[in-house]
């Protein structure tokens, strides 16, 4: 089956790809606590999607050297889905919700893995968005259109919000992204009176900071968690990948709204990571938790944790 950029964008592509834990039928978690912070990634499986989707702009002659490093061959990638869940004091917080049942048949796992952790969607007190895209946001809705987590409060950034509910999008996004503005908007338009919205810089709830990192989408958001002198930092897409991502970050990538934007979003951040050694939570990176390490190169490293 030949992967193609429509098949992918517009939820069309029927491949899996998920690898499961040994016993559980579920993929591996990682988990980090410090201070009164408990972190858990919660797997929602993977996506499979065309590599040009990401690669497509780059330089090809070294673009095959650093995915060969990787150990990355073939037409398809298959990122992970990591939700970052965070429990501090009585607060239980996801920070996205997966992409539900509606979008690739390798993700959507995210009600399994809950379960595994011993938690119900009742459980979940606070549900914090980076972004509107299918895999982060299309979870919110269950199978009968109600809100999949009944007890939580939604927090949102306004400017990321309000461009996936401007009617002007689905003409200005491209025709391969139409898909995704239109699933956007019907569920942030069926979640609306949940919403608590909040600007860069904000302290959205204790311990955690809202930092801009546009380009992916135009209010992309990263949320810096802190608790005494000790922080990480949950990154969404800001960080798409553990390889080129990682190794030429002022590349642009295919799957950024704004390439140049996020390219620039990307040099920005790999330096603040790495120059004070915080740790991260990508939801596309393997095992989802790590640390940003400076290469002799001039790129970077991921190390998992």
């Amino acid at each position: 089956m030949q992967i193609t950029r429509r098949a992918f964008t517009t939820g069309g592509l029927m491949l899996g790809g998920l690898a499961l834990g040994p016993g559980l039928g579920l993929p591996a978690r990682a988990s980090a606590r410090f201070g009164s912070m408990q972190i858990d990634m919660v797997s929602d499986g993977n996506l499979v999607l065309p590599r040009d989707f990401i690669t497509g702009p780059m330089p090809a002659e070294e673009l095959a050297a650093i995915l060969t490093r990787n150990g990355i061959t073939g037409e398809a990638l298959t990122p992970p889905c990591n939700v970052t869940l965070l429990r501090h004091e009585d607060r239980v917080i996801l920070f996205d919700v997966g992409s539900g049942s509606d979008f690739q048949p390798s993700a959507g796992l995210l009600p399994e893995t809950l379960d595994s952790l011993g938690l119900a969607p009742e459980d979940i007190t606070h549900l914090v968005i980076t972004h509107g895209h299918p895999d982060h946001i299309w979870g919110l809705l269950d199978e009968f259109d109600e809100p999949f987590l009944p007890e939580a409060q939604i927090l949102m950034g306004r400017a990321e919000f309000d461009y996936w509910m401007d009617p002007g999008t689905l003409d200005s996004i491209g025709a391969a992204r139409q898909a995704f503005a239109i699933g956007a908007q019907r569920r942030l338009e069926a979640v609306a009176d949940l919403v608590t919205f909040f600007e860069d810089g904000a302290e959205i709830l204790p311990g955690v900071a809202a930092r801009l990192t546009p380009g992916h989408t135009p209010g992309h958001m990263s949320f810096e968690l802190r608790d005494g002198s000790e922080s990480l930092m949950v990154l969404g897409d800001a960080i798409g990948n553990h390889h080129v991502a990682f190794e030429r970050p002022a590349w642009e990538s295919g799957s950024d709204q704004d390439p140049a934007t996020a390219a620039a979003t990307r040099v920005a951040l790999f330096d603040q990571l790495a120059s004070a050694q915080m740790p991260i939570a990508g939801f596309h990176l393997p095992g989802g938790l790590g640390r940003v390490e400076a290469h002799a190169d001039g790129g970077y490293r991921f190390q998992p944790a």
